[in-house]
């Protein structure tokens, strides 16, 4: 049978010398909170210490998910939607929303305010008409979601049905998400719309500015390393694949060396255009022509008139008109 241990002289030392490095330890940590606070001054990078807080990142995304339902009850959001509560869902969320999204609008429109050294006491009133405002958009951008699902209906072949894009297709999400965010914008209601917009890149691989223009049946297939630039304008029909950037040629800066802002910076992509996997167009003054077909990997600085088939050949770019046929 074993014997209980004794405590030696040795183990009885441990005690003092454990609580005396943990005595250490807390003080090294003050020290380092210490040096941390100190860096907010020093730095920056803190949300308003005097409680007038920029809006919260969590609850504008939550405002989000929750047009998303919104838009497409049933199938964004975690639970199903009974038809006959759909009257009771709506109203519960319409309440909620326009809540929260007032309250949000409003901490980024003082935040601008108080930048701009303008009167702070309009911000509460503009908040509530530009709530008010994209709610009651939502028909209308349902409208256009909806030609933008058919739209990958009819341009994938490999599409089974409406809800499978829906529920599954990453475009649907950053094509709702830029719609939203547009109409804010628009709105002039400052962060938000790129809180949102962002928070959609990160999920989908699709980088869609809010100030883009674009149009009817918008389809992007596949989707991933995506970009539309800010002053970007696409018309109807429009369909893209993974990897087309419509970006910005140079930037122009001031005698001071600072990027110049504003300004048309994107390209024009007219209607019934089509753009293959990888190709870049760029440049504020560059339109892609109707009905044309821009290939893979084309590199695009200059405009493209209607009814053209851009591709690179070997070894120069070859431009020659959609309905020519060639060996």
């Amino acid at each position: 049978m074993d014997r209980p241990k004794h405590s030696t002289a040795s183990d009885k030392k441990l005690v003092p010398m454990c609580e005396m490095a943990m005595f250490e330890t807390r003080n090294h940590l003050g020290i380092l909170a210490s040096h941390i606070v100190n860096s907010y001054d020093a730095d920056g990078g803190f949300n308003h210490p005097d409680g007038r807080n920029l809006p919260s990142r969590e609850r504008v995304i939550s405002i989000l998910r929750d047009l998303l339902r919104l838009c497409f009850p049933g199938y964004f959001g975690s639970g199903p939607v009974v038809k006959n509560d759909v009257a009771f869902f709506v109203n519960a969320l319409i309440d909620a929303l326009y809540i929260h999204l007032r309250e949000e609008i409003a901490r980024s429109l003082i935040h601008e305010a108080r930048l701009n050294q303008k009167n702070e006491d309009a911000c509460q009133d503009r908040a509530d008409v530009v709530s008010l405002e994209l709610l009651e958009s939502i028909p209308r951008i349902r409208k256009l979601l909806m030609g933008d699902v058919a739209a990958a209906y009819n341009g994938d072949p490999a599409a089974k049905s409406h809800d499978e894009i829906i529920l599954s297709y990453p475009c649907i999400e950053a094509i709702a998400t830029y719609r939203i965010a547009h109409e804010l914008y628009i709105r002039q209601a400052p962060l938000i719309p790129r809180i949102i917009s962002e928070y959609a890149h990160s999920r989908t691989g699709i980088d869609i500015h809010p100030g883009a223009i674009i149009g009817t049946h918008f389809f992007i297939d596949h989707g991933t390393g995506v970009v539309i630039g800010e002053t970007a304008r696409i018309g109807n029909n429009v369909k893209l694949y993974q990897g087309v950037t419509l970006g910005a040629l140079s930037f122009r800066k001031d005698i001071d060396g600072s990027l110049v802002k504003g300004g048309k910076r994107h390209p024009t992509i007219d209607d019934e255009v089509v753009i293959y996997s990888g190709a870049t167009i760029l440049g504020g003054d560059t339109t892609i022509g109707h009905n044309s077909v821009i290939g893979a990997n084309v590199w695009l600085t200059g405009s493209v008139p209607p009814h053209t088939k851009v591709t690179i050949g070997s070894p120069t770019m070859e431009v020659v008109p959609k309905d020519a046929r060639t060996a």
